[in-house]
């Protein structure tokens, strides 16, 4: 009787590995399924993936930044031509005789 109960057993234990790897095969497919469902659906969404959207920023923050630089360069460059043009006005035009004279 002692041969039946560990045979019983043994059948039993065999059993449940192959039910534990009967269960993890189809939590592999289920995970692999539900990720090219999720992925199909992202896709349709037309959504930006994440390196996508981090390149972007940085082109964006580079963009700025520039625009900053040129920016003082123009107020500068504006700030000096303004001296001119001061300078300029307040030099008085040259006289000319009248015509008729």
């Amino acid at each position: 009787m002692t041969q039946t109960n560990n045979r019983l057993f043994d059948e039993m234990a065999r059993l449940m590995n192959d039910a534990a790897g009967v269960a993890q095969g189809v939590r592999r497919e289920f995970d692999t399924l539900f990720r090219a469902q999720a992925e199909r659906i992202l896709r349709e969404l037309d959504v930006v993936q994440r390196e996508e959207f981090e390149a972007v920023k940085e082109m964006a923050r580079l963009a700025r930044e520039e625009n900053e630089a040129l920016k003082a360069r123009i107020e500068a460059l504006e700030a000096k031509g303004g001296k001119k043009a001061k300078v300029e006005t307040a030099a008085e035009p040259p006289s000319t005789p009248p015509l008729g004279k």
